[in-house]
């Protein structure tokens, strides 16, 4: 085997081993900056809507999702270009990372149109209390008109 293919093969596992450590720092920082489980469930406001907002706000997951996509663009590369030994554990961290982010930006969307519901729902719930005691209240005046026209 001349000098020259030995530096290419082992250049290239360098680059592997670099890439498969790219894939692992990639997966990290996608854990890292998915929301904390307390960040969901303990959450301090003064109403429905202030709860529903900061909910939103710890379950955005952009930064999480951009890192996923580096983890998902070096392990590509390297399965392509079969530098992988053993790549069935990235594999299958990745598709764990990108299952929790997928139930994450479901429950955010969900809780986004929550959070645009519940505003609307108030305001129809007082047009519809407002409808009610004017009613009331018209019906009170019309019961006084006719106590008033016997007397």
């Amino acid at each position: 085997m001349s000098q020259a293919t030995l530096d290419d093969d082992e250049l290239f596992e360098d680059a592997a081993s670099e890439m498969r450590e790219d894939v692992e720092e990639s997966l990290a920082n996608a854990r890292a900056e998915l929301p904390e489980a307390d960040a969901i469930w303990d959450v301090e406001a003064d109403n429905t809507l202030g709860v529903l907002n900061a909910l939103r706000s710890a379950l955005a997951v952009e930064d999480a999702e951009t890192h996923l996509r580096d983890a998902k663009k070096w392990y590509t590369m390297g399965e392509r270009a079969d530098a992988f030994e053993d790549a069935d554990d990235l594999a299958e961290e990745i598709e764990a990372v990108e299952d929790v982010i997928g139930d994450v930006e479901a429950a955010h969307e969900q809780v986004s149109d929550l959070a645009s519901t519940v505003p609307q729902l108030r305001s129809a719930l007082e047009g519809f209390a407002d409808a009610a005691d004017e009613e009331s209240d018209d019906a009170a005046d019309a019961d006084a008109d006719e106590a008033e026209a016997e007397a």
